[in-house]
């Protein structure tokens, strides 16, 4: 029993950590690309961009990084101003304008721009793995998966288990309304959960309906639930875009060349949602997650005006302390000239309430 339960821990925080990745079928799915780019491989597979980082470090090392995090017992304190109370997340939602954004934790956001709703990346369950294992949340999520709005679109950048959380979208209760959007080979996931409206893209698969657009864009990072599919499943962030702005969504990410082209292909933007947590050691997550700093290069790279800061202070993936990536997501932003004042930093269930027109961010 002991060995099946360190079986499953151990896959439940592999992937991720960038060990592993998956594959679903995609036969039932509309495939938005038909050509072979670069970042397919020979055995149907996906890899980064030309000039992407790559881990540094032996099997060992990863190795014992993984059973570290497995066996660590130590308890994060919260401050208690970092998720809001549950009467105060439901006030502000209920009050949210056209254009907001609330943030549930980690990458998981309700958007409202250009008359939609949409939802990117929901995990709101207890636990980022298989069964109930895996790593655990340490900020509960102010709402559920059936607690949820209708929304009309939702987003989910890859499948590790802390952005594609089986129980959320098991739970969310208007499958035969939303139209997903998924990278390559996630669509079998939700058409196998009740969803009936599913869009598989490429990178650079633009999908349109009115005034709303949304474009897949490349990402340094990869994939997997499993502990035999391996990058068997595309990841990828996205643009959003309305008459009202625009707005990049990160995914998660390294540093790489390829935000260059994002810059002056996709960009600019108004606002951009952009991780920043999970980065220790460096030698390790370099090839999958950036620096606070890094974050707010990014974000200038891809000619956003401002961030709001994601993917920190939810879920305990990595050994830095996790509420030391706003502090230097902030500092990084002065230093670099974005400026502090567009390095926003939320809490959990928070509501940023935009300005119409030009999606500017309040000085928080």
């Amino acid at each position: 029993m002991k060995q099946k339960s360190r079986a499953l821990l151990t896959a439940g925080i592999l992937p991720l950590l960038g060990a592993c990745a998956s594959y679903e079928a995609k036969d039932k799915v509309q495939t938005m690309s038909s050509s072979v780019p670069s970042h397919h491989t020979a055995n149907r597979g996906f890899r980064n961009p030309p000039g992407s980082p790559v881990r540094e470090g032996s099997a060992g090392e990863m190795l014992g990084f993984i059973l570290n995090q497995l066996l660590s017992s130590f308890k994060i304190p919260v401050p208690s101003d970092h998720v809001l109370g549950v009467e105060e997340f439901r006030r502000q939602l209920a009050q949210a304008s056209n254009p907001s954004v609330t943030w549930l934790g980690h990458s998981a956001f309700i958007i409202r721009l250009g008359g939609k709703v949409i939802l990117t990346d929901p995990f709101l369950g207890e636990t980022a793995g298989p069964a109930g294992f895996g790593p655990k949340r340490f900020a509960a999520a102010p709402i559920s998966g059936a607690e949820l709005p209708k929304a009309d679109v939702l987003l989910v950048s890859h499948n590790h288990y802390d952005h594609l959380d089986a129980p959320t979208i098991e739970a969310y209760p208007y499958k035969a309304d939303i139209q997903v959007i998924v990278p390559l080979g996630l669509g079998a996931f939700f058409i196998s959960r009740g969803y009936s409206k599913v869009i598989e893209q490429d990178w650079w698969d633009d999908w349109q309906s009115g005034s709303l657009r949304i474009s897949a864009l490349p990402a340094i990072h990869n994939s997997g639930r499993g502990l035999r599919d391996k990058n068997k499943t595309l990841w990828a962030g996205f643009g959003i875009y309305t008459g009202e702005g625009s707005i990049w969504f990160s995914g998660d990410t390294a540093s790489g060349p390829v935000f260059d082209e994002i810059g002056r292909k996709a960009g600019p933007f108004d606002l951009a949602l952009v991780a920043i947590g999970a980065y220790e050691p460096r030698k390790l997550m370099k090839g999958a997650h950036v620096t606070p700093e890094e974050a707010v290069d990014l974000v200038k790279r891809v000619g956003a005006r401002s961030a709001i800061g994601m993917h920190w202070g939810t879920i305990a993936l990595t050994p830095e302390n996790p509420f030391e990536a706003p502090v230097k997501f902030r500092q990084a932003a002065e230093t670099q000239g974005l400026g502090a004042e567009n390095a926003v930093v939320v809490k959990i269930g928070e509501t940023v309430n935009l300005s119409a027109g030009d999606l500017a961010l309040p000085h928080l």
